[in-house]
């Protein structure tokens, strides 16, 4: 097959390419110029997309002896998945933007210019497996190094775009593993730290960086009982869950930490209360992407709502409502922390079977207050 290989200028990508190219494709390397800046995007280990990144993924080209090019994907960029995440925050959701990137970049502008320039499937180094079901379906699994899994990220692509997917580091059995193979094979990012955190927000501050797109709109924090106790610059720039950064003026009555429980945009107002508050018992998602027909009756499974955090045991079932289809989802045990806009995925052992978009949750405590 002429396969597209996305070379992001770090170890996983390099060696995922190396690998299509050893398993006899003609491999062509790509490299994804997503910052309008490409020199602030990169602070240690933080973020990604520096001029640095570039000149790693040309490297790891020249010693794979591949075809390798620069594509300006930063319009896109913006207007996708920063855009995205400034509007969730504004609407006070939490977003992933490693979810958004994944279906608006790599898996839909990537894969359509690939497919349009007559290449049969990108390559990535992302850590998940594709295996092909009884029916000759393709299936997306957990990789092998759960630790590296990121088949919650990569579920929002879909089946479709899994059918052109390869994902050589699937079956690996660590980063170790992965870093060894790279200095053998000469590379020279077989040392490089791994980028985290938002890779367009590369200081870590994402409370300064909203604040400088939506600008300054002081308000008031308030109790469940609607007292204030505190103030803030933007209720926008607060999560559900978040317990540091609150600048609380007044201390609860019992001496308890307290978290955010609630982000209420309109009244530019964040409520915060116990830890407990905070647990749940069930949800509902929209934009729901599905793997395997899930039918009309309730079916068992594992819901998973962060990118690192474990699944949790729970009973799920198709739903349609106003924003397309979604899903409703029971909880065998309370989840702490959900909010509105992350991504749900939902497991059969390591096997995806689905993934919807947050849109609301059932609380096991009294909701909070809106006065």
């Amino acid at each position: 097959m002429r396969v597209l290989a996305a070379l992001s200028g770090g170890v996983d990508s390099a060696v995922a390419a190396a690998r299509a190219q050893d398993a006899g494709h003609d491999v062509v390397g790509v490299h994804m110029a997503l910052s309008r800046s490409r020199d602030q995007f990169r602070s240690g280990s933080r973020g990604c997309c520096s001029i640095e990144d570039a000149g790693d993924a040309r490297r790891a080209a020249d010693v794979l002896d591949i075809p390798f090019y620069v594509w300006d994907l930063s319009e896109r960029f913006e207007q996708t998945v920063v855009a995205d995440f400034l509007a969730e925050y504004a609407a006070g959701r939490t977003p992933n933007p490693c979810v958004r990137c994944n279906e608006h970049i790599k898996f839909a502008t990537l894969l359509d210019r690939a497919l349009a320039l007559g290449f049969d499937a990108v390559c990535t180094g992302h850590y998940a497996r594709i295996t092909v079901g009884d029916d000759g379906s393709r299936e997306l699994h957990r990789a092998c190094d759960v630790a590296k899994d990121q088949s919650y990220v990569l579920a929002v692509m879909g089946p479709d775009r899994l059918a052109r997917a390869l994902f050589p580091l699937g079956e690996v059995p660590s980063k170790e593993a992965v870093r060894a193979e790279a200095a053998v094979r000469g590379l020279g990012v077989s040392s490089k730290p791994d980028s985290y955190d938002i890779c367009f927000v590369a200081d870590g501050d994402t409370q300064g960086f909203l604040r400088s797109r939506l600008g300054s709109r002081p308000g008031d924090v308030v109790d469940t009982a609607g007292s204030v106790v505190g103030t803030h610059d933007g209720a926008y720039a607060y999560t559900v869950g978040q317990r540091r950064g609150l600048r609380l003026g007044r201390p609860a009555a019992d001496g308890r930490p307290r978290y955010v429980l609630d982000v209420q945009p309109v009244a530019n107002r964040v409520v915060v209360g116990a830890a407990e508050e905070l647990d749940v018992l069930g949800l509902r998602g929209s934009r729901a992407v599905w793997y395997a027909d899930p039918g009309d009756d309730w079916f068992p499974c594992a819901v998973q709502v962060r990118a690192h955090g474990a699944a949790v045991p729970a009973t799920a079932r198709a739903s349609d409502g106003e924003a397309g289809p979604g899903a409703e989802i029971r909880l065998a045990e309370p989840l702490r922390g959900l909010a509105a806009g992350q991504s749900a995925v939902l497991y059969a052992g390591t096997r995806v079977l689905g993934q919807v978009t947050v849109t609301s949750s059932d609380r096991a405590a009294a909701p909070p207050a809106t006065v």
